[in-house]
């Protein structure tokens, strides 16, 4: 519950966020209308009516690449000359 909770918030601010930097605009274009309601001995019968209409303008993120020069560090390994204690392998046999 509190992760759904938490994801509504998260979604909110994100609305009010593209609100305000006008990354999305909403106008509504047609207003809405309330269908005509008659009831009878028949039933309740509804006509008309209309639901409103919006225009939406979001922004547009364009993602692209160039091409650049760029100076990359030189890494050089100099290994140090080191001695190391190898050992010896004496393999005696008794052979007799």
């Amino acid at each position: 519950m509190r992760a759904i909770l938490l994801i509504l918030i998260i979604a909110v601010v994100a609305l009010l966020i593209a609100f305000a930097t006008g990354f999305l605009k909403i106008s509504q274009t047609r207003e809405a209308r309330a269908p005509d309601v008659s009831a009878s001995a028949n039933g309740v019968a509804a006509r008309g009516g209309q639901p409103p209409t919006f225009d939406i303008e979001t922004g547009s993120v364009s993602v692209g690449t160039t091409q650049k020069n760029v100076a990359v560090p030189t890494v050089r390994v100099n290994p140090a000359n080191r001695q190391a204690q190898q050992p010896d392998e004496n393999v005696a046999t008794n052979a007799g």
